[in-house]
C-alpha cells in the first residue's frame, strides 16, 4: 500500500471548523459545521458575553458536558454536570449489562433567578434528571432525579415561579413540576399542547416529532422540534402560541441536509442564532450554527431555507478547539484528568492512575473480560473531521499473558492497534471488529517494552475510513492490518472515539503505561484506496 507522509500538525494548530487556512488575523469568517465533531442534541444559553452549550452524553462519564465560547466558534469544555450518572450494573459493565446507546440523552440548559439548570433523562435509570448550580463553570451541581421519565424534555420557568417540562414524541406534552423540582406537581397542569406535531411536515414519518426546546420571547411561546418525514431528511419545525397551554400554530423552518434539533439564542448585539446538528456518518452528529431573523414574530432560519456554509462572524485565527486535545499526562493530583477525556461507562478509580508513575497514564486490569466493549477504565475523547490522527506511546513491560492494550477507533464496529501478550511474549496486532466478530488481522513480534501506535481517521466525503500504524522509535511508521470501514450504528449511538484501553482475558493485575496521547489535524495520505 503506497503512501506519502504529510507533516504532523499539533491539535492546538488545528483549524476550528470556521477558520480558513492561510487567512490573516481577523480576516476569517466562521464556517459550518461550527464543530466537526460529535456534539449531538446541542442546547445553548448566553450569560452576559459568554455562551454555554450542553449536549448528549450517552454512556460516557463524566457526563453532561458544559462547553463555553465567547465567539460562537471556538469552544472549550468547561466542566460536567455529573461525574457518574448512576451506580448500577449497566453503567458499571457488570453481570453482562451495559448502557451502550443509553446513558443520558438530549439535555436543555436554562438560567433562572441566578441559578442554572440542565434537564435530561435516561433509559438506563428510567428517570428524569435535573441538575442545578449557581455557577456554570465552578459551581457544585445538585442532582434531582424522579419518575416518570420525560422523553426529550425541555425545562421552562414562567415569570410567576412555576416550572414545567415540555416533552414527548408525536404528541408534545406539558407537565408542571413541584417548585422544588422533585417531580410532577400532583394538582398541576399535565396535558397535550401540540397533538400530532409532525403533521405540518408530512404524514409518514421515521420520527414523528421530538427534541423539544421551549422559549418565551416577547411574550410569545415557541416550541422548537424536529421531525423526520420518510420521504426526506430530518426537518426543523417550530410552533408558537400566546398561551403556554396553546393552541399552537406551526411551520417548517429548515429543511436542508438533515440539519435539525436544537433551540435559539441571542447575542449581546441583538442578533439571533440556532444551534442545530447534522448526522454526518461515523464522525457523529456535528453542530451547525444557523442565523435567525424574525418576520411577523416567526423565526426564519438560514438563507432562503438553507443552512449557510459561511457565517457573517469574523473570528480571530486562533485555530483552537479545546473540546479535543493532546495530553502528556503530567498531573499533580491523582483524580485529575483534562476535561476533554471521558470514560467508557463508570470508571473504577482503584485501577487507573496518573501519579503512580509521574507523566504517565497507568491502566491496570482488575477482572477478566472477553472484549474491549466489556472492560472498564477505557479512556476516550472525540475524533474530528475532516481528517484527524491520534498517536500514543505505550510501555507494555508489565502486561500479563492474555492481556490486550492499545489505541482503538471505538464504536460498536471498532478497530484497534495494540499489544498482545501470550506465552510470555508480546506482539503488535491489528484487530478488526467491523464485521461484528473481532478478527486479529495481523500480528508482528515485539521485542521491546515500548511501542508507538497511531490511527488516522478520514471523514472526507463520508469516506469513514480508519488506518492503523505502529512504530518502534516514534519516527518511522509502518501500516498494520486492514483499514477499517467505520459505520455509525445506533447500538452505540455516538461518533467514533479515540480510546486508550487495557483488558485481561486470562488473569488480572497486569498494567500498561501511556506516556502521551497526541491528536493532530492531518493524516498519512493513502493512495489507491477509496
Amino acid at each position: 500500500m503506497a503512501k506519502k507522509s504529510i507533516a504532523f500538525c499539533l491539535l492546538f494548530l488545528f483549524v476550528v471548523v470556521g477558520a480558513a487556512v492561510g487567512a490573516q488575523e481577523n480576516d476569517v469568517k466562521a464556517q459550518n459545521p461550527i464543530i466537526w465533531a460529535d456534539v449531538p442534541d446541542p442546547s445553548v444559553i448566553r450569560v452576559d458575553d459568554a455562551y454555554y452549550m450542553t449536549s448528549t452524553t450517552m454512556h460516557m462519564n463524566p457526563g453532561l458536558p458544559i462547553m463555553k465560547s465567547t465567539d460562537l466558534v471556538n469552544w472549550e469544555v468547561a466542566g460536567y454536570a455529573y461525574e457518574t450518572l448512576t451506580d448500577n450494573d449497566a453503567m458499571n459493565l457488570e453481570n453482562g449489562e451495559n448502557a451502550y446507546g443509553h446513558g443520558s440523552w438530549a439535555s436543555t440548559v436554562r438560567a433562572h433567578d441566578g441559578m442554572f439548570y440542565i434537564s435530561t433523562f435516561s433509559y438506563t435509570t428510567n428517570q428524569t434528571h435535573i441538575y442545578k448550580t449557581d455557577d456554570m463553570e465552578d459551581g457544585v451541581w445538585e442532582e434531582l432525579a424522579f419518575t416518570p421519565l420525560y422523553h426529550d424534555n425541555s425545562i421552562f420557568f414562567e415569570e410567576d415561579g412555576s416550572v414545567y417540562l415540555v416533552y414527548g414524541v408525536g404528541d408534545i406534552m406539558l407537565v408542571e413540576l413541584e417548585p422544588d423540582l422533585t417531580g410532577p406537581k400532583p394538582d398541576g397542569i399535565e396535558q397535550v399542547i401540540i397533538p400530532d406535531a409532525g403533521q405540518i411536515a408530512g404524514s409518514d414519518f421515521i420520527i414523528p416529532a421530538e427534541g423539544a426546546h421551549i422559549h418565551k420571547i416577547n411574550g410569545m411561546y415557541y416550541v422548537f422540534l424536529i421531525t423526520w418525514p420518510r420521504d426526506r431528511g430530518r426537518t426543523q419545525i417550530v410552533y408558537r402560541s400566546d398561551n403556554l397551554t396553546g393552541p399552537y400554530e406551526g411551520r417548517v423552518i429548515l429543511d436542508d441536509s438533515g440539519i435539525a434539533q436544537g433551540g435559539i439564542f441571542d447575542t449581546p448585539d441583538g442578533d439571533w442564532y440556532a444551534m442545530l446538528f447534522q448526522d454526518h456518518g461515523s464522525v457523529g452528529r456535528i453542530p451547525h450554527l444557523i442565523p435567525v431573523r424574525w418576520e411577523d414574530d416567526w423565526p426564519v432560519l438560514g438563507d432562503n431555507g438553507q443552512a449557510p456554509g459561511e457565517l457573517d462572524i469574523p473570528v480571530a485565527n486562533k485555530r483552537t478547539n479545546t473540546i479535543i486535545a493532546s495530553d502528556d499526562f503530567a498531573y499533580d493530583s491523582e483524580d485529575e484528568l483534562a476535561l476533554v477525556w471521558q470514560w467508557n461507562h463508570n470508571p473504577d478509580s482503584d485501577y487507573w492512575s496518573v501519579t503512580d508513575r509521574a507523566g504517565y497514564l497507568r491502566l491496570v486490569t482488575d477482572r477478566v473480560d472477553s472484549d474491549i466493549h466489556d472492560t472498564r477504565n477505557t479512556l476516550t475523547q472525540r475524533t474530528f473531521g475532516p481528517v484527524c490522527s491520534g498517536e500514543v506511546a505505550v510501555d507494555a513491560a508489565n502486561m500479563k499473558d492474555g492481556d490486550y492494550a492499545g489505541l482503538a477507533a471505538f464504536q460498536s464496529q471498532y478497530g484497534f492497534v495494540g499489544v498482545k501478550q501470550s506465552d510470555s511474549s508480546r506482539s503488535v496486532i491489528m484487530v478488526d471488529g467491523g464485521s461484528g466478530a473481532p478478527e486479529e488481522v495481523e500480528s508482528i513480534p515485539l521485542e521491546q517494552d515500548e511501542v508507538y501506535l497511531k490511527i488516522d481517521f478520514d471523514f472526507r466525503d463520508m469516506r469513514d475510513r480508519a488506518y492503523f500504524y505502529y512504530s518502534l522509535d516514534g519516527e518511522d511508521w509502518s501500516a498494520i492490518g486492514d483499514s477499517l470501514q467505520m459505520s455509525y450504528t445506533l447500538d452505540h449511538f455516538m461518533g467514533y472515539r479515540f480510546a486508550l484501553f487495557n483488558y485481561a482475558t486470562e488473569t488480572t493485575g497486569g498494567f500498561v503505561d501511556f506516556e502521551y496521547f497526541e491528536a493532530a489535524g492531518e493524516i498519512e495520505e493513502v493512495e489507491g484506496e477509496e
